[in-house]
């Protein structure tokens, strides 16, 4: 049998071709001055795995019922390479305080994070958002890292992987530092796992002191090109450490 072709190889060959156009979508360089790219459309699991291969994610207007989709510019990331831990957070991941587990509580790592602190007054993370995600789950797409203290569920985060780019949705936590540990996790498995681009489409001050930086849309989209091909999954078993 003959040997299999060098992926990272390929890589190279397919970083140089164009990137098709989205299905669903104009090119994100037609949005609007604050980023939106589309209004109304389905969240059926083509249309939203279309959508982030292009750098374009849902974010609804939950009091109007209304889906926009969105590209903005600049972009969030958090760099694999430039996450902070602090002294405390590293002494909390040492502990072993928590129990951190992968894809065993997807339902309810999103249900969480619709309902947790801040956001009892309304949601972006609408019903509709939360089954659509819970379906990309089923599907093998989207993945949550659970955080335990005392066999209940104290943190988590939840996103979307395509090859080598992990868009980061959303997190939440009940007992503190337990979102930042859901983080550590996600980035050591996605190092461990060969990834490239952690998606996290917008920068806040509470974000940047865990390393998040701001890119340029074409920037992003050009690493996004890349990543996405990556012969890469996100696997079923937790890996890496912090």
């Amino acid at each position: 049998m003959p040997p299999l072709a060098n992926p990272w190889l390929l890589l190279k060959k397919w970083s140089t071709m164009e990137a098709m156009p989205s299905k669903y979508f104009p090119p994100p360089a037609e949005s609007t001055p604050d980023g939106l790219v589309a209004v109304g459309g389905d969240l059926s699991p083509q249309r939203l795995l279309d959508a982030y291969r292009h750098g374009i994610f849902p974010w609804p207007i939950y009091e109007e019922d209304l889906m926009l989709w969105w590209s903005p510019d600049p972009r969030a990331i958090l760099p694999l390479d430039g996450l902070y831990i602090s002294q405390r957070l590293r002494r909390t991941l040492r502990s072993g305080k928590f129990e951190i587990t992968c894809d065993q509580a997807f339902a309810k790592v999103i249900a969480s994070c619709a309902s947790g602190p801040g956001r009892e007054g309304g949601t972006w993370l609408t019903e509709e958002m939360v089954a659509a995600y819970t379906r990309l789950h089923e599907l093998g797409h989207a993945h949550s890292i659970e955080v335990w203290h005392e066999e209940k569920l104290a943190g988590g985060t939840y996103g979307i992987a395509i090859g080598g780019v992990f868009a980061a949705e959303s997190m939440f936590f009940r007992v503190r530092d337990a979102s930042k540990v859901a983080l550590a996790h996600l980035v050591a498995h996605l190092n461990e796992r060969g990834f490239l681009l952690l998606d996290v489409q917008q920068w806040t001050p509470h974000t940047s002191r865990l390393g998040v930086v701001e890119i340029s849309r074409d920037e992003y989209l050009d690493r996004l090109a890349t990543a996405v091909k990556l012969p890469v999954t996100f696997g079923k078993i937790l890996e890496g450490t912090q």
